[in-house]
């Protein structure tokens, strides 16, 4: 796993932080980790660096101020990673709802596969989602299917977040035109993707709910997915999306 980072944002993950940091670098010993910390009050980057001697020249840390959404800390470590010239770029969330286990497999989608985008998809054999209510799981399957009907992409998870990434596709979207900061950032960056003809494969993965620390989901992230698809899938149609 030469020339891979995974990137993790981070807001109060007190309770997940030091797990996942040896959870994700005991895949690999030449996988490396990127937490973008939104200033996080808990101390969450103060658990980071003091990891920095374990880790030494495998973690890093950068520290914004004050918390700007999922999306925008993405973006930072997408323009991070491909100015560090990684080849293979993954984003994951901190809470295990995706499995590090899972990471060396969407790597072989990329590396050996063919895969330009390699998502870790909850819906592509089924429905592989634990501990989740019934409303929470309702909400994010038929959200997939309304985003995969009015984009017309042929991918089952749509609004997936663990993804690999080859730098090659990254580089050819314009990051500073992604508009979402929410979850809906996740549809946003895959529509661009599929318009650029990328090579999108699904992986098939347990997503397993947190059980330490708070959810980020809110009314305002799911309004935010379902009037701004359908405004993404417009501009699109009449050449305003800019990709």
């Amino acid at each position: 796993m030469k020339n891979t980072v995974i990137i993790i944002p981070t807001y109060n993950e007190i309770d997940n932080i030091q797990l996942m940091i040896d959870a994700v670098l005991s895949q690999n010993n030449d996988l490396h980790l990127l937490i973008v910390d939104d200033n996080s009050p808990d101390g969450t980057g103060q658990v980071v660096k003091d990891n920095f001697s374990n880790y030494s020249g495998r973690l890093f840390l950068e520290e914004r101020e004050g918390k700007q959404g999922l999306g925008t800390a993405y973006i930072h470590g997408f323009k991070w990673a491909l100015d560090k010239e990684y080849e293979f770029i993954f984003e994951m969330d901190a809470d295990f709802s995706h499995d590090p286990n899972d990471i060396p497999v969407l790597y072989k989608a990329c590396k050996l596969d063919g895969a330009d985008l390699a998502i870790g998809s909850r819906y592509v054999r089924g429905v592989n989602v634990v501990n989740w209510p019934m409303s929470r799981v309702l909400l994010s399957y038929f959200a997939s299917k309304y985003v995969r009907f009015i984009t017309r992409m042929s991918i089952h998870d749509t609004t997936a977040g663990f993804k690999c990434y080859k730098a090659s596709l990254l580089s050819k979207i314009n990051l500073d035109k992604i508009k979402f900061v929410g979850y809906a950032f996740q549809i946003e960056m895959k529509f661009k993707a599929f318009l650029l003809k990328a090579n999108i494969m699904e992986v098939p993965v347990i997503f397993t709910d947190r059980s330490r620390g708070q959810s980020k989901m809110s009314g305002g992230i799911i309004h935010e997915a379902v009037t701004g698809v359908f405004i993404m899938k417009i501009k699109s149609l009449i050449g305003k999306l800019e990709l």
